[in-house]
C-alpha cells in the first residue's frame, strides 16, 4: 500500500506558507523529506494535554483546533492552527508534555514529522534553530496582544478583529464579499473569544444590521472589512 501524497494545492500551501518559504531551499527539502502525510476526519484526536510530545505537524488542509477544558468542565478554544502553518515544537524542546488538546477541524491534511527526526534535522541545520526562535516571538507576541485585548476591549471590538483574523486566514473572495471557509459555529466563536454564545449572537446580528457581515448556518460572510475595522478600533 502506497504512502499519502500530497496534492499539488496543499504542497503549495505548505511551500507558501509566511515561515516555511523564508526557509532556504536545502532546509525546507530536508523538512519535507522527513515528512510523513497523514489525513484525518473531522474532529479526529490528534493530541490530548499530559501526553508526551513525539510529533512535529504542519498543516496543509484544514485546521486543528487547540483547546482545553476548564475545571468546571467548559470546552475552551485557544486557537484554530491554519493552513501553511507548523506547530508541536515547544514540547519537543522541553521535553514537556502537550499543554492542550489537539483535534481536527473539518477534513483536513497534515505534515508530520516524528521526534527522532526533528531532532536530527535541528542537529543537521542550525538554521532551523533561529527560524524556530523567530516563529516562537511571533507567538509570544500574539499571546501578548491577546491578553491586552481581553483586558481592554469591549467584545464588539475583540469579535470584529476575531473575523478579520479569519477573513484573512480563511477567506474565500466572492466578488466584494469574502465568505470565511471555516465552518465556526457560534459557540466556536464564543470560545475563542471568552464570551457566552448569547452575547456573541448579540454582537453579530449588531454587525449584520450595520452592513459588516452576512450570517449564514455555520458560515459568516464579510460584507465590508472597512465596517469591522472601524468597529476593532472603537
Amino acid at each position: 500500500m502506497n504512502s499519502p501524497i500530497l496534492t499539488i494545492a496543499e504542497r503549495n500551501t505548505i511551500e507558501s506558507g509566511p515561515w516555511f518559504s523564508k526557509l532556504s531551499p536545502a532546509l525546507r527539502s530536508a523538512i519535507l523529506s522527513r515528512s510523513t502525510v497523514r489525513r484525518v476526519s473531522d474532529s479526529a484526536l490528534l493530541s490530548s494535554r499530559g501526553q508526551p510530545a513525539d510529533e512535529w505537524i504542519g498543516v496543509a488542509r484544514g485546521a486543528v483546533r487547540v483547546s482545553s477544558v476548564s475545571l468546571s468542565g467548559k470546552q475552551i478554544t485557544l486557537t484554530y492552527v491554519e493552513p501553511g502553518t507548523w506547530f508541536g515544537d515547544i514540547a519537543l524542546f522541553d521535553g514537556m508534555p502537550r499543554t492542550h488538546d489537539a483535534n481536527a477541524h473539518g477534513e483536513t491534511t497534515l505534515l508530520v514529522v516524528r521526534k527522532p527526526d526533528f531532532k536530527e534535522l535541528l542537529q543537521q541545520h542550525v538554521e532551523l534553530y533561529e527560524a524556530l526562535l523567530r516563529l516562537n516571538c511571533r507567538r509570544l507576541r500574539l499571546m501578548f496582544n491577546v491578553v491586552e485585548d481581553l483586558n481592554t476591549l469591549p467584545l464588539a471590538a475583540r469579535l470584529a478583529k476575531q473575523l478579520l483574523l479569519l477573513a484573512r486566514s480563511y477567506g474565500i473572495a466572492q466578488g466584494e464579499e469574502i465568505r470565511i471557509g471555516l465552518q465556526l459555529a457560534q459557540e466556536d466563536l464564543a470560545q475563542l473569544l471568552g464570551a457566552s454564545r448569547q452575547r456573541v449572537n448579540q454582537e453579530l446580528k449588531s454587525f449584520e444590521r450595520e452592513g459588516a457581515v452576512r450570517i449564514e448556518p455555520t458560515r459568516l460572510v464579510v460584507l465590508s472589512k472597512d465596517k469591522l475595522m472601524a468597529i476593532a478600533e472603537g
